[in-house]
């Protein structure tokens, strides 16, 4: 798949934690979304939008919405006001903005979720994850996909995905616990030398404390994951949903309905108690990567 692609548009999540308080605060006072249409002098679908964080909230509209639903809570206001406030402008603030076109808006989606996270969970049966990734690997893949034609956009997606890696390294660091299988490992993405770079790279990221490593080896045999790679996002917002991104060759796909997640969180559990132990996956890593002889 290239990530160009997607089958649909994410919501940010803070965008979604605000419209589903927002729901909540509607239906506890027994308000329908055209009486909350009223409020704001607009159509009960864009109620609806607001309330699944499709779009965002203005700080006036919501001030007139919780009036309506008989909130004065002053703590209340506060804490949902500047929620609204911190959603809008990572929208439109994001440091991914900068690089134009050479993104999607799919793409910069992902990222804008990816930045306001706190925890990925990955199953990856075709690629390094890209936080693990060394620049060479991340050229080769680039060109092999076809998505990016001129030199100059390779190597602005290069510098994105760099860009990205610092959230393992940073205040506040990202929590990352990454599945592989074997074949990840064993694929020859850019030569012999990229691999062995790749791998020896994995190896040391495993000793950062918010970094996880796991093989699923082949001699595990046929295994939950093996329809393709997927990734489960967690965030630190109370009552924030973690969402998941199911990717295939012609794209990804958003799930965020709770049993569609759960599944996806069964399916990991499952793949890290079938894979190695994190002390043998790098033991595993650093025998695989002696045999991608330069």
């Amino acid at each position: 798949m290239t990530e160009r692609d997607s089958a649909l548009h994410p919501s940010t999540v803070l965008g979604r934690q605000l419209g589903d308080e927002l729901r909540q605060f509607r239906e506890a006072a027994g308000l329908s979304t055209g009486v909350a249409a009223e409020a704001l002098d607009c159509t009960k679908g864009k109620i609806s939008r607001l309330e699944n964080g499709r779009v965002p909230v203005r700080v006036p509209d919501l001030m007139a919405l919780l009036n309506a639903y008989n909130i004065h809570d002053a703590h209340i206001l506060e804490r949902l006001t500047i929620l609204a406030r911190t959603a809008n402008r990572r929208r439109k603030e994001g440091w991914w903005n900068q690089y134009g076109p050479v993104l999607a808006d799919t793409y910069r989606d992902y990222i804008a979720l990816e930045a306001v996270s706190d925890s990925i969970r990955t199953f990856q049966c075709q690629l390094v994850p890209g936080l693990l990734q060394t620049p060479e690997y991340v050229r080769a893949v680039t060109v092999a996909s076809k998505a990016w034609q001129t030199p100059d956009e390779i190597e602005q997606f290069v510098q994105v995905r760099l860009a990205r890696q610092e959230r393992l390294t940073s205040e506040p660091r990202l929590t990352m616990w990454a599945v592989v299988t074997e074949g990840v490992l064993r694929q020859q993405v850019g030569g012999p030398a990229v691999m062995r770079a790749q791998l020896d790279h994995l190896v040391a990221m495993t000793d950062e404390p918010n970094v996880t490593v796991q093989v699923l080896p082949f001699s595990r045999g046929a295994h939950g994951g093996m329809f393709g790679p997927y990734l489960l996002l967690s965030f630190p917002q109370v009552s924030a949903l973690d969402v998941v991104r199911a990717e295939n060759p012609t794209g990804a796909i958003w799930l965020e309905r709770e049993p569609e997640v759960t599944r996806y969180r069964e399916l990991f559990d499952d793949a890290r108690t079938s894979a190695l132990s994190p002390a043998e996956s790098v033991a595993r890593i650093k025998h695989i990567a002696k045999e991608h002889k330069p």
